[in-house]
This record gives C-alpha cells, sequence and structure tokens, in this order.
C-alpha cells in the first residue's frame, strides 16, 4: 500500500514544528519578554525586533523544510490523492491552510519590519522611516493580529497532518480507494 518516506515526511514535519513552536514563542515569550522588560512603547518594539529577526533565518529555513518534504509527500501520495476517498479533499484545505500561514507570516515580518524601522534608534533606520512613515499603533495591532495568526494556522496544520497519517492507515485506503472507484463507475452510468 505506502511505501517509507521517512527523509521527506521528517522535513515535512520538523519544519512545520520549528514554524508553529517559533511562531507560538515568540508570541507568548519574546513578545511577553520585551513587555516586561521594556520600559517605554519604541524599547519594547526594539527588543520584539530584534528577537523576530534572529529568528527569521531559522524560520525561513523551516518553512523550505515543510514546503520541500510536503512537495515530496504529495508526489509520493499522488495514487492515493487520486483515487482515495477524502484525501484529496484534505490534501486541498492542508494547501489551501499552509497558503494563508504563509501570507500571515509574510504579512507579520513585512509589519514587524516597519516597526524595527521606526522604533530604530540608527540614524540609517530612521531615515528610511521617513521616507516610508506608517502609523505605528495600527501597525502594531495588525503585527498582534499576524503573529497569532500563524501559530493558530500551524496548528491547524499539525492536525491536518493527524488526519493524513489516519488515511493512510491500511484499515483506511482500500474502503476509501473502493468507495472512490464505486462512485466513479456511478457516475460514469
Amino acid at each position: 500500500m505506502s511505501e517509507r518516506n521517512t527523509a521527506i515526511r521528517s522535513l515535512h514535519d520538523l519544519g512545520l514544528a520549528a514554524w508553529f513552536g517559533g511562531s507560538l514563542m515568540g508570541a507568548v515569550g519574546l513578545n511577553g519578554a520585551a513587555e516586561d522588560e521594556g520600559d517605554t512603547e519604541a524599547t519594547r518594539d526594539r527588543i520584539s525586533s530584534s528577537g523576530w529577526a534572529k529568528w527569521a533565518p531559522a524560520n525561513a529555513a523551516a518553512i523550505g523544510a515543510h514546503l520541500f518534504g510536503g512537495g515530496g509527500l504529495l508526489a509520493a501520495n499522488a495514487h492515493r490523492v487520486a483515487t482515495q476517498q477524502g484525501v484529496a479533499a484534505s490534501t486541498t484545505v492542508k494547501t489551501v491552510v499552509t497558503a494563508a500561514a504563509l501570507a500571515a507570516t509574510a504579512w507579520a515580518r513585512v509589519l514587524g519590519k516597519k516597526i524595527e524601522l521606526a522604533s530604530s534608534t540608527d540614524p540609517d533606520d530612521a531615515e528610511k522611516a521617513a521616507k516610508h512613515p506608517i502609523d505605528v499603533d495600527k501597525a502594531r495591532r495588525q503585527l498582534h493580529v499576524a503573529q497569532w495568526a500563524v501559530p493558530t494556522l500551524t496548528g491547524c496544520l499539525i492536525t491536518l497532518n493527524a488526519l493524513h497519517g489516519e488515511q493512510q492507515r491500511p484499515s483506511e485506503q482500500m474502503p476509501g480507494m473502493w468507495e472512490r472507484a464505486r462512485s466513479a463507475t456511478h457516475l460514469m452510468s
């Protein structure tokens, strides 16, 4: 029924775990620490921005590993996606949620970078911020939502992975493939 795909599954799962865990830790731990330790709003922004900027390369690598592994799993399971009842639907949902998580991650980074420049004490950053002025309070509110959207969406992906794991059980594959074949036969009649 299914062959082993340990390497690509590991890339997929470890990348998602880091993406989820890093975003949740940042939203809770890093932002919470900045709130506790910063004596002004600008200081809190600088502390938080510094931490998120340090996390960004690791997060990009985690997302890349997840996407690469996901593509590999999709290729390895293409037959099941095409023939097993319910797998195409859950794969479609997972793709849409992944796209939403990517969009939320990108939006959080854009907002974070704007706040980083607006709160920086570096004259070059201040000059860049002056060329592209923003409503910092509005950006902070949007960033708060975006930073919580990422662990929410990646948590949904973890749940969808659990569903895919259940669908891959031999006891699920045969009835699912039979039902798909039976449905296709009825459509042809």
